[in-house]
């Protein structure tokens, strides 16, 4: 077979653009091990802007899963139809990703005819949407859709009523584990708020769109004057009252497990004196891995997301406050996505009779010195 050059990045050009709307019988397709076959899932729908109907989360008060269950398939089980290489590094498609990238298709012009749309109507009078909450709201409504369709609509427990009401200015920090965590953060959250993204994002069709029409924060993070232009916008929309949304780990994943914290990305939120939520996102690198260029699997009863109670961060510092979300994190995420604990190897650690003996050859060694 031959060889192309593809990267993660094409599930968000294929991706990025839906904005088609549900009603309450949604027709999806999933894999079996016949084949593909089309299957009946029901949604929750509730009246939106404009009369529009939307599609809301899936909020319940708990969920039973097992925290020690992995929902990771395994090669076979994934069952890949096309293997591509880029640059050295081996993704696959299979049947369910070939569907997902149908539903792309299909779907990928609506955003953005509707993000066109929407900025061309805002420009004439900006006290229209100063926020750009309706710019924004596209992306949500072809989050909630494309993932509807996917089958890959996650459920929700934690704090929901600052999702769905919305109580001012905060940050919002989550893991980040599969490119599926961008359109499971725009499902959950309704209020209007404004990523902290990579600037590279901004060259992507569609997403790009999203974050420079919506006014999101870019960063350069090799940047000095990018970093602090970043601290600058990021106080400034907390002071209107905008959440802002952030992966603290500073990039994705690649086995799911969380990684540790960049330093700096609390700094707004003790700057502002706002309160940071934590979220925990379970399951993304299960339905999407960093080796496939699609969901390999629905996220039905997988992907969940928990909104943990916020951290006031008055008084505490940063270190403080990474220990306390990594903490919340930690505590809804499964197994398989808590770092692995580094092990000391047996006899690696000297005895206390073993660093005395270290100890007296080094004296002895000095002594040795000295005489000569």
């Amino acid at each position: 077979m031959s060889s192309f050059r593809f990267s993660n990045r094409c599930f968000l050009l294929l991706l990025a653009g839906s904005a088609s709307l549900a009603d309450h019988d949604v027709t999806a397709f999933a894999p079996t091990r016949a084949g593909i076959i089309p299957r009946r899932q029901r949604t929750v729908c509730s009246e939106g802007l404009f009369g529009c109907r939307r599609i809301d989360p899936v909020f319940m008060s708990s969920v039973s899963w097992d925290e020690n269950e992995s929902c990771v398939l395994s090669d076979e089980e994934v069952a890949p139809l096309l293997r591509f290489d880029t640059g050295g590094k081996e993704k696959i498609i299979n049947a369910f990703g070939l569907w997902t990238f149908v539903v792309s298709l299909i779907t990928c012009p609506i955003w953005a005819a509707a993000m066109w749309i929407v900025d061309a109507i805002c420009k004439s009078n900006e006290e229209l949407d100063p926020h750009r909450s309706v710019y924004d709201g596209t992306g949500k409504i072809w989050s909630k859709a494309w993932l509807t369709m996917a089958m890959s609509y996650p459920t929700i427990t934690g704090d929901v009523d600052r999702l769905r009401e919305g109580k001012g200015a905060c940050l919002y920090v989550a893991n980040h584990a599969s490119w599926l965590d961008i359109p499971v953060v725009c499902t959950v959250l309704d209020p209007v708020f404004k990523f902290i993204s990579k600037a590279e994002l901004a060259k992507l069709p569609c997403i790009g769109q999203q974050l420079s029409g919506g006014n999101h924060i870019l960063i350069e993070r090799d940047d000095r004057r990018s970093q602090l232009k970043t601290f600058k916008d990021g106080i400034a929309w907390l002071k209107k009252g905008v959440p802002l949304m952030a992966f603290p780990e500073g990039k994705r994943s690649l086995d799911g497990r969380l990684m540790d914290f960049k330093g700096g990305i609390f700094s707004m939120a003790v700057k502002t004196k706002v309160p940071i939520v934590p979220i925990s996102i379970a399951n993304t690198h299960a339905v999407m891995p960093s080796n496939a260029l699609f969901p390999v699997q629905n996220g039905a009863e997988k992907l969940h997301v928990h909104v943990h109670e916020a951290i006031d961060t008055e008084g505490l510092s940063e270190a403080e406050i990474a220990d306390a979300v990594r903490a919340a994190l930690l505590s809804k995420l499964p197994k398989d996505q808590h770092p692995i604990e580094k092990e000391i190897p047996e006899g690696s650690i000297p005895s206390v009779d073993e660093i005395l003996q270290q100890k007296a050859e080094r004296v002895g060694d000095e002594k040795k010195m000295q005489s000569v």
